[in-house]
């Protein structure tokens, strides 16, 4: 009667260890999946945010440029109007119009730049919010491993719903609904 007990105890822990065994091997296999997608989709927005930085520090130098232009133009009105040289009204309007036109370019390169920085900006929150899911999927699969050996129940549950909340996060990203938590990019920052 023991042996048979004994037997009996031994398919169920078997039992047992095959359905957390299996749970792991799907969690894993959906966790990795999701990782994978989310790591090709963060690194195309890196991507853009190092081309939205590069913009925007182009138009930075292209309005330091048009402002020295500016600056000397003003420099040589001035002369001009303290040398007070003959045919100084064509040369006064000629630099009151360049002055204008620089203001004006100035102002829409300003513009733009910031929209680049902008951009950045936007595209750094979903950024963060991929990386975020990056380290809850990695904790995830790290978790399953040690429930796999362990074969604790509780523990399977609890690294699924890191893992959840890893795919949840990578979905909002992916959809580009903005959840972004300065606390944890202060943390992981």
């Amino acid at each position: 009667m023991d042996g048979i007990s004994e037997v009996i105890n031994t398919e169920q822990v078997d039992r047992d260890k095959n359905w957390i065994n299996n749970r792991v091997a799907l969690f894993v296999a959906i966790i990795a999946t999701t990782m994978a997608l989310c790591n090709v989709k963060d690194g195309n927005i890196v991507q853009a945010m190092s081309q939205a930085q590069a913009h925007a520090l182009d138009a930075w130098s292209f309005f330091e440029a048009k402002s020295t232009k500016q600056n000397i133009t003003e420099n040589a009105l001035e002369l001009e109007m303290f040398l007070g040289r003959s045919g100084k009204d064509t040369l006064v309007n000629m630099y009151h119009s360049r002055i204008e036109r620089y203001e004006q370019e100035k102002n829409e390169i300003k513009k733009k730049a910031e929209s680049y920085e902008k951009e950045y900006d936007d595209l750094n929150r979903f950024d963060d919010q991929f990386d975020l899911t990056e380290a809850m999927l990695t904790i995830s699969i790290a978790m399953l491993g040690i429930t796999s050996l362990t074969q604790k129940k509780w523990l399977l549950y609890f690294s699924s719903a890191v893992g959840l909340i890893g795919i949840l996060f990578g979905l909002l990203a992916f959809f580009k609904i903005n959840v972004h938590s300065d606390l944890m990019s202060r943390i992981l920052g």
